[in-house]
This record gives structure tokens, C-alpha cells and sequence, in this order.
């Protein structure tokens, strides 16, 4: 059930929009949702045209960008805030430049499982291949021994990776 409110005070156009939902089994509630079952997501949204429907279809395409952040948090953003303005905003460019390749990586050569994994899977799981790069024919390969754990994605990674046209 979703719910649109008006809300005074506020600039004109301005509305919240609340859902409300059973949540699924095994969900932490917190009090508030303990105390009728429910579980209650909100927004505050100034859009003034489109159809209630629309408008938490585009909320929820969203949740990508708060995926990121999550994902931004465990590849070393949660260690800030520092006790210098220097050093959380070299701590900040670096987790970027560590975060920024995973998320590459995982949208444009990845697919199923890997692509949506958390950052330290594709990060232990891919460089941490006992493998040999070898070159012929003007191409680099990859030599994995057909033994190893996920040989063919690996190779379809590099493959893609190599397929990427350079800069400029």
C-alpha cells in the first residue's frame, strides 16, 4: 500500500511518499515496525507531474547508488572520519580509485553471480589466479590450468577486458 502525503509548511509541489509492506521472512524490524508488523519506506520528492507509481519506480531505481555506497564502505570509506581534513580527503580519492575498477569490472566484463558479488569476492577471486600471461600472434591470453575453480569465466573477463577499445 503506498500513501502520498502533502506537506505544510513545505515548498509548494513538496510530497512524501509512504509504502507500506509485509516484510519478508526473517527481516529485522526495527521498533517502530515491531510494534504493527509492518515494514514503512519513505520519500521526499518535489516532482510535481507523473503518476504516484512512476515516481517510487524512480526511488527505487535509486537503491543502486545506496549499493555503491555500501559497497564504497566496505573497501575502506567506513575508516573515515580522521582527525585532519588532509587525510579523509586522501583516504576518500583513494577508496575511490579502489572502488572505481570493482565496479567497472563487474559491469562491463562480469556476468551472474560475480557481477552482483560483494567487492572482496571479484577482488580475491580474480587477480589471486595461478595463471600465466602469455603472448602470441600480437594478442595476450591467459593460461589457467583447466583445473582451477571458474578457468572459463576468468578467461571471458580477460577477454572482454582485452576486447575494450583504448582511450583517445
Amino acid at each position: 500500500m503506498t500513501s502520498l502525503l502533502t506537506l505544510a509548511g513545505w515548498p509548494p509541489g513538496t510530497r512524501m511518499i509512504v509504502r507500506r509492506e509485509r516484510p519478508h521472512p526473517g527481516a529485522q524490524l526495527s521498533l517502530f515496525e515491531e510494534h504493527d508488523s509492518w515494514r514503512y519506506t519513505a520519500f521526499v520528492t518535489n516532482t510535481t507531474v507523473g503518476a504516484l507509481q512512476r515516481l517510487e519506480a524512480r526511488h527505487h531505481a535509486h537503491a543502486r547508488v545506496e549499493d555503491r555506497i555500501r559497497r564504497a564502505k566496505d573497501t575502506g570509506l567506513r575508516r573515515l572520519p580522521s582527525r585532519e581534513f588532509a587525510i579523509n580527503t586522501a583516504w576518500c580519492q583513494i577508496t575511490a580509485t579502489a572502488n572505481d575498477p570493482i565496479a567497472w569490472l563487474q559491469l562491463l566484463t562480469l556476468d551472474g553471480e560475480p557481477a552482483k558479488a560483494e567487492p572482496k569476492r571479484p577482488r580475491y577471486r580474480l587477480p589471486h589466479t595461478a595463471a600465466r600471461l602469455t603472448r602470441g600472434q600480437h594478442r595476450h591470453r591467459p593460461r589457467i590450468p583447466s583445473t582451477w575453480p571458474r578457468a572459463d569465466q576468468i578467461t571471458t573477463t580477460f577477454t572482454r577486458i582485452a576486447a575494450i577499445p583504448a582511450p583517445g
